[in-house]
């Protein structure tokens, strides 16, 4: 595998940013890369164009966090798999209300810009898309936006209803599943960081709209959506989120596939989940 840190320049963002990339390679004599229960020499992926996994981080990260804290890189040589890592900062990945327009720049600038530096593949069975927590609501927002980019989409501990956590919906009282009990240090997850809210939001974050993933789903041909994955901590305050998203494809006639492993919202917990992500995408 070729792994680069790319630095580039944003005309969305109007400033150079960056992205961390891994790029498949195909060795007949590195020891210990093979294909899961092939030799230890084999080829390690299909020729062509490969797949591409765009893998987003969380709140308060960057484009090397993958990379520094899970064996991503081994994962995805043993299949063959490109993974894309772009800067999100503390954006939520959307078009920020005070600051930059960073849907823009995933959505739109992103690929581009991907496809013209590499030869990856452009095919839709052949992209997907995951992340983790703030990450994991940019991956969903992005497939369910444009289901036809997408075969498959990935949220780890994502916060997946903003309406919820941002106050303009109902929560659980504490002591309900997912939501920690008072002095629980999972708590301070409940609420937004005021820099996000302001910044990001202008204040609130209003329901119903294009950014709002329950709406989104309401509105969804289920059916036509990407596969879709979704896992959360049984320990995490962001477990209701992910409940209530799988509560609202299956509504919209999905068939997500949830689990719930025990766990909070820390790496040993993505670590895993992430090869079991790279495990059930439809590769080639």
């Amino acid at each position: 595998m070729a792994v680069l840190d790319v630095r580039f320049y944003s005309e969305a963002l109007q400033v150079s940013t960056a992205m961390t990339v891994i790029l498949p390679q195909r060795p007949r004599t590195q020891i210990g890369l093979g294909s899961p229960g092939g030799p230890a020499s084999a080829p390690s992926g299909p020729a062509g164009d490969p797949p591409v996994l765009y893998l987003l981080h969380g709140l308060g990260d960057d484009e090397s966090v993958w990379l520094r804290y899970t064996t991503i890189e081994r994962c995805a040589t043993q299949r063959g798999l490109a993974v894309v890592m772009p800067r999100g900062g503390r954006s939520f990945y959307q078009d920020e209300v005070h600051g930059a327009p960073y849907w823009a720049f995933l959505s739109q600038e992103l690929p581009e810009i991907v496809h013209g530096f590499f030869h990856v593949s452009t095919r839709r069975e052949d992209t997907f898309v995951a992340g983790l927590s703030m990450g994991g609501y940019g991956a969903m927002r992005w497939a369910l936006t444009e289901p036809g980019r997408f075969a498959a989409a990935a949220s780890l501990s994502g916060a997946l209803d903003l309406a919820a956590r941002a106050g303009a919906a109902p929560s659980p009282a504490p002591g309900d599943e997912g939501v920690p009990a008072a002095g629980d240090p999972d708590a301070a997850f409940l609420a937004f960081a005021p820099d996000v809210r302001d910044r990001v939001f202008g204040g609130r974050f209003e329901p119903g709209g294009d950014n709002d993933l329950i709406a989104l789903l309401a509105g969804a041909d289920g059916p036509g959506l990407p596969a879709l994955w979704v896992s959360c901590g049984r320990r995490d305050a962001l477990l209701a989120h992910s409940q209530r998203f799988v509560e609202a494809a299956r509504a919209a006639g999905a068939d997500p596939h949830a689990e719930y492993p025990d766990g909070t919202h820390e790496w040993g917990l993505w670590e895993a989940q992430i090869h079991r992500v790279v495990d059930w995408l439809p590769l080639r």
